[in-house]
């Protein structure tokens, strides 16, 4: 099937796919036998799936016409960059602060905060960090402290409804680092609190060795091969690894997987 065709289903799917299965159904059961039609209509679906994944969506059919309700009503995408090096420098702090609120009923990017971060420790980047981040120098001369930044997320919290007792929301991330390591760690270093609602999370690794069956070892890129999504952006750019988890949770719902908090508590 060529790209143009396959251009061409996507938007069937989404304007007059009822009506053409109706009329093929009609005109098959005239022409063709019980078992071929049966083969015929398997392999319209087996195509319709792979076109499907080829653009992104990575479910099936059946997948896409059910969506069974999560446990929250909001999921808060994170993913930090940190100051690194090989070997490590110690502490590592914070430089790219991003999260991303996902709706829990319709598994879409509502609002976006995102932020570089001052390191005051080690304040020159290193190449090693550039080159895995994509963050260069200029990005983080002048931007606000850890204290600040984390201050304007308390107050983003609170302008999207976050706070309030009655709207259930958790952090994902992809693995445990970000919220059991570096978060904690640097507030201890720099004498800051750290809110309880960074204090539970989903570790979409584990989610998603719980949907799938076997474990990301290569995290992001493992996940995404592992359900024909295309990777979005940069590896090891915040926002951009936000991007992705967020689509690969919306496709594990789609998939009808149901989102548990993975964090033992505090």
């Amino acid at each position: 099937v060529s790209d143009a065709s396959g251009c061409s289903m996507i938007a069937l799917l989404h304007t007059g796919a009822a009506k053409f299965l109706q009329n093929l159904l009609s005109r098959a059961r005239q022409a063709v036998s019980p078992l071929l039609l049966a083969g015929v209509l398997k392999g319209f679906s087996s195509i319709v799936s792979r076109k499907l994944a080829s653009h992104g969506f990575g479910a099936s059919m059946a997948a896409m016409s059910s969506f069974p309700p999560q446990r929250y009503h909001y999921f808060l995408v994170l993913d930090f960059e940190a100051t690194c090096d090989k070997p490590q420098i110690h502490p590592q702090e914070i430089i790219e602060f991003p999260i991303l609120k996902l709706n829990g009923r319709t598994m879409e990017i509502e609002s976006t905060f995102h932020m570089y971060v001052q390191p005051v420790v080690h304040p020159q980047l290193t190449p090693f960090c550039t080159e895995l981040t994509g963050i260069i120098q200029g990005m983080v001369d002048g931007q606000p402290s850890l204290q600040q930044v984390l201050e304007r997320v308390d107050e983003w919290m609170a302008k999207e409804g976050l706070l309030d007792p009655s709207v259930k929301s958790i952090f994902v991330t992809c693995g445990d680092w970000d919220l059991k390591v570096m978060l904690p760690g640097q507030c201890q270093y720099l004498g800051l609190p750290v809110a309880d609602y960074f204090k539970q999370w989903i570790n979409l690794k584990k989610a998603y060795s719980f949907a799938m069956g076997s474990w990301p070892k290569n995290g992001l890129l493992d996940m995404n091969k592992g359900l024909n999504l295309q990777h979005i952006g940069r590896p090891h750019s915040g926002i951009d690894d936000c991007k992705n988890i967020a689509n690969i949770m919306k496709t594990l719902a789609h998939r009808g997987f149901i989102f548990k908090q993975t964090s033992k508590p505090f």
